[in-house]
């Protein structure tokens, strides 16, 4: 990082914030009477850089293993990691996915511009509600499914993820003891796959 001497007092105080949360957003400075000229003064001096529009981090930053999980938390916070994107943040796949998947509440709105690629599904009632974890990281709260719903979210959604994912999910996540049989069970029943999930179930338990 360049050096730091010529930041005024409220500059300085604005890097440590964006050093302590990992991602500033523009509109944390408002509650704390910071203007956002301040934002565009640290860049200028090379000592912020801006990730997408209203997201920025410290430049040279250490990158996180959950980083793009905080920016996009930060830029939709009603949304939920699923998918491939959960079962690697739960360590239960060998897939690198190369986009963020998002579960949304409705259709009334979706992710389109931001840090990072999405891929979006959609879910109503408890297929979306149900086994939400919140996570802090670096002080984001970040929501993702738990092991088993994510599992029954990938054989709804094995068209899209692939049969073989799914059941590979099924596998590590018993293996790992991460979920129980029935928990796994009392999920797909909520998403509607229990007919599906109960053979590849009943072959490896």
């Amino acid at each position: 990082m360049k050096k730091t001497s010529t930041l005024s007092p409220q500059e300085r105080e604005v890097l440590d914030l964006a050093q302590s949360n990992g991602v500033l957003r523009a509109r944390d400075l408002a509650g704390r009477g910071y203007p956002r000229s301040t934002l565009n003064r640290l860049m200028k001096k090379g000592v912020l850089q801006r990730l997408s529009r209203g997201l920025y981090s410290v430049v040279d930053a250490e990158i996180t293993e959950h980083q793009t999980l905080i920016e996009v938390a930060k830029t939709y916070p009603d949304a939920v990691v699923c998918l491939l994107s959960a079962l690697l943040f739960h360590n239960l796949t060998t897939q690198l996915p190369r986009r963020v998947w998002l579960a949304v509440e409705n259709k009334a709105w979706a992710p389109r511009k931001g840090p990072v690629r999405f891929e979006v599904v959609w879910l109503t009632g408890r297929s979306f509600s149900e086994g939400i974890e919140i996570h802090d990281i670096q002080g984001v709260p970040v929501r993702v499914y738990n092991p088993a719903k994510t599992v029954a979210d990938c054989f709804k959604f094995r068209n899209r993820v692939g049969t073989d994912v799914a059941v590979e999910a099924l596998r590590e996540t018993l293996r790992e003891r991460r979920a129980t049989p029935a928990e796994i069970m009392g999920y797909a029943e909520i998403c509607q796959v229990s007919t599906v999930i109960r053979p590849y179930l009943e072959a490896l338990i």
